[in-house]
């Protein structure tokens, strides 16, 4: 825990990868003077206006909370607060440099991956998506580029499972990132770290995901799609339709494994599905079958495959989209 240093500092970011580590710097004596976050937003069918998780773990602290559209608008109130540090993690906002220069400091920014692999919006997923076996959090002294700036900190370690989901991976990642920030900040204080810049020949790029990328492409590989499914949990999911009469039901899946092809002819048609042994659904894919094990209809709860299959018998033999 940090007793002796504790910089005034503020703490910008969003989702829930922020309110983790927001968590847990809060945790070890490092409560931020000001916490910046995104306008509440609608969410789900209902369109509830909702508060960013960074901002609910902020309020449950009593932390003063900010809310701009665009940073830049707040760019005095910021300097009227004189920090030490600004410390972002997950926001989705570049800083200008008028915000860069006001901390003593610096501004630091935590990123869930090895950088520079796998800059940009979505790393946990790409990381998941490109079935990296290793993966680690990086913090840097922000630049005016994208996850651009040199390396103050890093730390790499392999993935603990090899059919990890994101919200596990992200829970590890902001855990391990935040205990990254506490235990270099006070050498970053004292001077004592010497950033080095990245190598941006080696750079890799996430993008943001749009809701349209969850759609599976049965032509792809069984082995991509599992990746897929996992690496999308969260956002945007995992979705094929099912042609029934005149309309497309929207299917979401859940959970997958893969079969393998046993004969080496050829292929059957992308996305024809097949009742698997113990009541499951194999889908033929690209290379081997998907076998799916648990699948949500639009406006349904989600459903093991064998509950599915009792109610809609006529779901085998049908081609998904």
């Amino acid at each position: 825990m940090i007793q002796e240093t504790n910089p005034k500092f503020i703490f910008i970011g969003t989702p829930e990868f922020g309110a983790i580590v927001l968590e847990k710097l809060i945790e070890n004596n490092l409560k931020p003077a000001l916490v910046i976050t995104a306008p509440d937003k609608p969410v789900g069918r209902k369109q509830i206006i909702t508060p960013p998780p960074v901002k609910v773990a902020a309020e449950k602290y009593k932390i003063p909370v900010l809310q701009p559209e665009k940073i830049k608008d707040i760019g005095q109130q910021i300097k009227n607060l004189n920090p030490d540090l600004i410390f972002v993690s997950a926001y989705g906002q570049i800083l200008p440099k008028e915000i860069l220069a006001i901390p003593k400091y610096g501004c630091l920014n935590l990123h869930p991956s090895l950088l520079p692999r796998w800059k940009g919006a979505s790393p946990i997923q790409f990381t998941i998506l490109s079935g990296d076996r290793k993966t680690g959090a990086t913090i840097i002294l922000m630049d005016e580029k994208m996850d651009h700036g040199p390396i103050a900190a890093f730390l790499e370690f392999e993935i603990p499972d090899p059919k990890i989901k994101y919200k596990e991976l992200e829970n590890i990642l902001a855990n391990v990132g935040a205990e990254l920030f506490i235990e270099n900040i006070p050498k970053w204080l004292a001077s004592g770290i010497e950033p080095k810049e990245q190598d941006e020949d080696k750079a890799t790029y996430s993008v943001i995901l749009e809701k349209e990328d969850g759609r599976i492409d049965w032509k792809r590989p069984a082995e991509e799609l599992e990746r897929q499914i996992r690496a999308f949990e969260n956002w945007p999911g995992s979705f094929c339709y099912w042609p029934q009469n005149s309309k497309k039901i929207r299917i979401k899946i859940l959970k997958v494994d893969i079969l393998p092809q046993t004969n080496h002819g050829p292929f059957g048609v992308k996305g024809k599905t097949f009742q698997a042994s113990n009541n499951k659904i194999a889908v033929q894919t690209g290379k081997d079958f998907l076998v799916l094990e648990e699948l949500q209809p639009e406006g349904k709860n989600p459903q093991k495959a064998e509950d599915f299959l009792r109610g809609h018998p006529d779901f085998v033999g049908i081609i998904l989209e």
